[in-house]
């Protein structure tokens, strides 16, 4: 039964665990990541080496949307031929011809054709091709063209989640050499952007992002190797990413970088209608708005993100950084981290089952050696210190589970202690139970209600004292087996004890054969002389009843003799330091002791003082035996036995 109920235990436990586990990784763990990174993470500004151009409200406002394709011209033709940038990404997807202005079509795509280290954007989408053949003929098509060599360690193992490219207009597929995949995931349960697929899988193949393509482009990448853990790229420099999959994509956490003089960019940043400005100005011999000296060796991003309604122009979703963050800037964050080596790391799932596993044990022990009060102080001090090394990690580009551990921790520590109050309140209980049986059990709960001023000391009181004494035990022991002795006396304590309760009595000490019970205290009783005086006659009508079963069982009768005193005398505890008693000392308890030895003289059951015969005289009939010389007193002194209770 134990084992079951500690399998319980420990079953009910791990559910707790389990259910914690879920719900702080899952709801709470993604926006402490999100404040991590804001506030540890982005703790530089992005590259001055990588500029956006972007459509914004301003060039909205002057060139009304849809625009002609020769402005895309005019941009590139002004960072091809006029400024000497090292690249040119083009986070835009262009799926359909210009019907109205087929020449525009033609500039832009000559345009293109032109220039050799311009990137261009696609992306991957769900719905199947309107013309299956045809789509099947387009995706080898651009696989023969667009497709780039990964060295994979293993079959990919990705599940199909697309189903069609973004098909371009003819003239700008022949036109383009290079392409990137622009698409991004946001994070299930918030919606956020915190990691972006290098590789993204379709039909057999990985395609590698616009970021990636870019650096592949600037690193003379010979080769992108996938191994089953990192993401290899080798080149003028190689570098390791520690890759997790997601989609079909081979994904990383990306480190993001302080707003563009609060701006809600991360780079520097120029609104496109300057730019055609500036080529207008330099083919009309005019000084440009902006020097294309401007873009040397920059690093070019070009896209849109104006905020006009109705014109869905707005890229922008949610990150770490900024509720809005443009998408042409989450696409330059990117190639900004490839360049540096510096995306964020995160832990793998066994990392973290091992890091909350030290941290629950942790909470155990403390919750095993310590208090509650302390407990919890040695509980603060871990939690800080867990989430200055949190810090630390993340401020190193690691992002480690914050909220969650310590949630699991707290989680550990309630139950412990919970449970800790439980078992202690058990255990309380049958220590108390146990210690009844060699102590009253209504001192102890008058020891326990005053657990914290238990001493040495006491008080004088006003109280009633019970002797009530077998006769002839010593001979009776004699002729009998120690066992049998044992078994009569307990039937006879276990019969008495609770009638001497019932009368607010409590059994200071079993003397041998004897019993002393005390009356008045600890429990207080303004009548302790009628109930003592009506406890012994309860008493001498249960012996009664036991000698009948005892003669009937063969056991020899047994008469007992009772004891009574009424009077002044000290109450509390008497010992050391270390081991005290509960009881009441003076005259009057030895009085009470000699009065009882008196029924062996004058052959009676039943004796009380005078004392206790003034509290009694109206519920008693008695007979007074007078000039009674007891032992220590100087006087002789009346006794008196009870004959029956009229009351």
């Amino acid at each position: 039964m134990k084992k079951l109920k500690s399998l319980f235990i420990f079953i009910s436990f791990a559910i707790i665990i389990f259910v914690a586990y879920i719900i702080f990784s899952s709801f709470f763990e993604p926006g402490v990541y999100n404040l991590m990174v804001r506030n540890f993470v982005a703790s530089q500004k992005g590259s001055d080496g990588i500029v956006l151009i972007v459509i914004d409200d301003e060039s909205i406002e002057r060139y009304r949307w849809p625009w002609s394709r020769d402005l895309y011209a005019k941009i590139f033709e002004y960072l091809g031929h006029y400024a000497n940038a090292k690249i040119i990404g083009f986070d835009a997807v262009l799926t359909t011809p210009d019907a109205n202005n087929p020449a525009s079509d033609l500039q832009l795509y000559n345009t293109v054709k032109d220039i050799d280290n311009f990137v261009g954007g696609f992306s991957l989408l769900n719905g199947n091709y309107p013309d299956v053949e045809s789509g099947k003929l387009y995706d080898k098509k651009f696989e023969a063209k667009f497709g780039y060599p990964i060295n994979t360690e293993f079959k990919p193992q990705e599940r199909p989640r697309y189903n069609s490219l973004s098909r371009y207009p003819d003239g700008y597929f022949n036109a383009l050499k290079r392409v990137g995949c622009v698409k991004v995931f946001t994070h299930p349960i918030d919606g956020y952007i915190k990691d972006i697929p290098q590789l993204i899988y379709y039909k057999g193949n990985y395609y590698p992002s616009l970021g990636l393509r870019m650096f592949a482009y600037l690193n003379n990448t010979k080769e992108i190797k996938l191994t089953k853990t990192h993401l290899i790229i080798s080149g003028d420099e190689e570098i390791k990413i520690k890759y997790h999959r997601r989609w079909g994509g081979i994904c990383n956490f990306l480190h993001f970088y302080k707003n563009y003089k609060n701006s809600d960019y991360t780079h520097r940043t120029y609104s496109a209608v300057d730019i055609l400005d500036s080529i207008d100005a330099i083919k009309a011999g005019k000084k440009p708005k902006i020097d294309p000296k401007s873009f040397d060796n920059k690093i070019v991003y070009v896209g849109a993100n104006a905020k006009a309604q109705g014109l869905g122009l707005e890229d922008a979703a949610p990150t770490p950084m900024h509720n809005k963050h443009p998408g042409v800037d989450i696409q330059a964050t990117n190639l900004d981290n490839l360049i540096h080596n510096q995306v964020v790391r995160s832990v793998t799932a066994n990392q973290e089952f091992l890091l909350n596993l030290i941290l629950v044990v942790a909470a155990f022990i403390i919750v095993a050696r310590f208090s509650l009060i302390a407990g919890l102080g040695v509980m603060v001090l871990l939690v800080l210190g867990y989430i200055f090394m949190s810090v630390l990690a993340y401020k190193l580009d690691f992002a480690v589970p914050v909220i969650t551990p310590i949630a699991l921790q707290m989680v550990t520590m309630i139950f412990g202690y919970s449970w800790k109050f439980i078992v202690e309140s058990r255990n309380k209980e049958k220590i108390k139970d146990a210690m009844g049986k060699y102590i009253s059990q209504d001192i102890m709960e008058n020891v326990v209600s005053n657990i914290d001023n238990v001493k040495l000391g006491g008080k004088k009181a006003d109280v009633t004292v019970l002797f009530a004494d077998i006769r002839g035990f010593t001979s009776m022991s004699e002729k009998l087996e120690p066992d049998e002795i044992s078994v009569i006396l307990n039937e006879y304590f276990t019969a008495l004890e609770p009638i001497i309760s019932s009368y607010n009595g409590v059994i200071n000490k079993f003397i041998g054969d004897a019993i002393m019970a005390i009356f008045g205290e600890p429990i207080q009783d303004k009548d302790h002389a009628v109930n003592a005086v009506k406890c012994a006659n309860a008493m001498l009508l249960k012996v009664q009843e036991l000698q009948k079963k005892w003669i009937e069982e063969g056991k020899p009768k047994i008469e007992i003799g009772v004891g009574i005193n009424t009077g002044e005398a000290f109450v509390g505890n008497i010992g050391s330091e270390k081991r005290l008693e509960y009881t009441v000392i003076g005259d009057m308890v030895n009085l009470a002791s000699r009065i009882e030895s008196y029924n062996k003289v004058y052959k009676t059951q039943f004796l009380i003082s005078s004392s206790t015969y003034e509290h009694v005289r109206g519920i008693a009939d008695v007979i007074k035996i007078s000039e009674v010389k007891i032992r220590g007193k100087e006087k002789k002194m009346n006794i008196y036995e009870v004959l029956r209770l009229t009351k």
